[in-house]
């Protein structure tokens, strides 16, 4: 049982062994080890310290099973400080701990950030009988890349070569991500042949990493060469792999390579499943092919696969943006019809479609039915019926509505603000305007470009030349200078 560690089934197993002591059935060392074990896992150290004692009171001296499981205890308990006191008695007293033992202390360093006492410990270990290996380097490397230090990580990844470990796929995938996203690409390649040429056979989930890398940074045909390799190399792309190939496809509107990665899927092998299909939906409802997306979205029930909020939230949203509101209402019973409850942003693409085809007053009642529903409207649909309240110049049930947001709690956003800004400069209130603009400051909500511009377009509309250049400036100095050369306004006007 205690080798069953994904089902995390430490505390049946000391409920087992209480069951054990009942039935008077007496412990011995292994048994009080796996207990101990259990313990630590649970982070109730001081237990797992109980058991050394029952340990003593049986016979049984402990040995470097039980100072490692203790040590790992701590480690698991963010105590790096108790499991190096104990790691140093358990040295003094002759025991060796084990190899699991040095790499939970690397692990649990790294995760505390304190990655010079994770490269200490290895330069410990190399006097000692136990030499460091490469998931201890590799892990103190994806540590440093993640911080930003990547001259640290590659002095590591070289001081790991000296000393004669092999770095594994992980390391050099690792190394080659952040060498790319540090805008070192020609560095990046040669890292990535370097490991391409080597005999250590990157596996599927290495080579996965490089193509959803690639592919997130929009270098298709490095992600297709990487695909192509793979196959070349006969390691067979999995779901994952076609999948970030297929998003960085439809992300970029390239839906003809994305169909033809498709029909190579379906020759492979390897069916398309709900994450893919929803990311082909999503894709034509963006290039305006919505039929398309409708007839992919019926392709689920024939591959029978069952659709879910995602993919009917990405069809509806499509269908909003093509102003088909028709059909994304039908669409929005029929999966509330098959057990499907929709959720806030389901509600946010139907609300945004509803209203920007001057249907508010449908979306402001079916508001009430959302919250009846049991979800609970976030800032996002609040803005947008704000929004399109302001638009109309509704400000009466634009006041009602941010009474109902003060009432629930929900703080107003930068977005929110600006919705605000917008009606009192329609109405041209514009000292409560700037006062509505300080707040903001206040509330730790800092004003964007668009904030500004609403304000100093007001001020030029009312001939105030003056106002207009002070919150311009203010613009420039808050960062904005490109948009503000927008403005019909610049400094020759003065």
């Amino acid at each position: 049982m205690s080798k069953l560690k994904r089902l995390q089934p430490h505390s049946t197993i000391i409920a087992l062994f209480r069951e054990l002591e009942l039935l008077g059935i007496q412990p011995d060392r292994h048994s009080l080890g796996i207990l101990a074990n259990c313990y630590c896992n649970l982070g109730c150290v001081d237990f797992g310290f109980s058991l050394m004692g029952k340990c003593l009171k049986l016979g049984y001296n402990p040995n470097c099973v039980t100072y490692n499981t203790l040590i790992n205890g701590f480690v698991l308990g963010d105590k790096l400080s108790l499991a190096n006191k104990l790691l140093d008695k358990t040295v003094n007293q002759g025991f060796q701990p084990s190899m699991a033992t040095y790499a939970a202390l690397v692990k649990g360093l790294c995760r505390m950030d304190r990655k010079v006492g994770a490269i200490k410990l290895l330069s410990r270990m190399h006097s000692g009988p136990f030499k460091p290996c490469e998931f201890m380097y590799t892990t103190i490397i994806e540590s440093l890349c993640k911080d930003g230090l990547l001259n640290e990580a590659l002095d590591l990844f070289a001081d790991m070569k000296s000393e004669g470990i092999s770095p594994d796929g992980v390391t050099y995938a690792t190394l080659v991500q952040a060498i790319y996203k540090s805008g070192s690409r020609k560095e990046a390649k040669r890292m990535l042949d370097e490991l391409l040429d080597s005999n250590i056979g990157p596996d599927v989930q290495t080579f996965t990493t490089l193509v959803d890398m690639f592919c997130k940074d929009g270098c298709l045909f490095e992600a297709e060469a990487v695909l192509q390799y793979m196959i070349e190399r006969d390691k067979a792309p999995d779901i994952v792999t076609y999948s970030a190939l297929l998003h960085g496809y439809c992300s970029r509107f390239k839906m003809r390579d994305a169909e033809k990665l498709l029909d190579l899927m379906a020759q492979n092998g390897c069916e398309p499943d709900l994450v893919i299909l929803s990311t082909m939906i999503k894709g034509y409802s963006k290039i305006g092919k919505i039929e398309k997306a409708r007839s992919l979205f019926q392709e689920f029930y024939k591959r029978g696969i069952k659709p879910d909020v995602v993919a009917y939230t990405t069809l509806i949203n499509g269908l909003c943006k093509a102003k088909k509101l028709r059909i994304a209402r039908n669409f929005f019973c029929k999966m509330q019809d098959r057990g499907i409850p929709p959720n806030v942003v389901t509600y946010a693409s139907l609300f945004d479609g509803l209203c920007k085809s001057d249907s508010t007053d449908v979306a402001m009642g079916m508001l009430k039915g959302m919250e009846r529903k049991g979800v609970q409207p976030d800032i996002t649909i609040y803005n947008i019926l704000l929004d399109s309240l302001c638009k109309a110049e509704r400000y009466d049930d634009m006041s009602k509505l941010l009474s109902d947001l003060a009432v629930k709690g929900l703080d107003a956003d930068v977005k929110t603000f600006n919705i605000m800004i917008n009606a009192f400069c329609k109405k041209g209130l514009m000292s409560e305007a700037i006062q509505l603009l300080t707040e903001m400051e206040e509330k730790g909500c800092y004003p964007n470009s668009e904030t500004y511009d609403n304000i100093v377009r007001t001020f030029i509309h009312k001939n105030n030349l003056s106002m207009a250049l002070y919150y311009r400036d203010v613009m420039v100095d808050k960062g904005f200078e490109a948009a503000a050369k927008k403005l019909p306004l610049s400094k020759k006007s003065r």
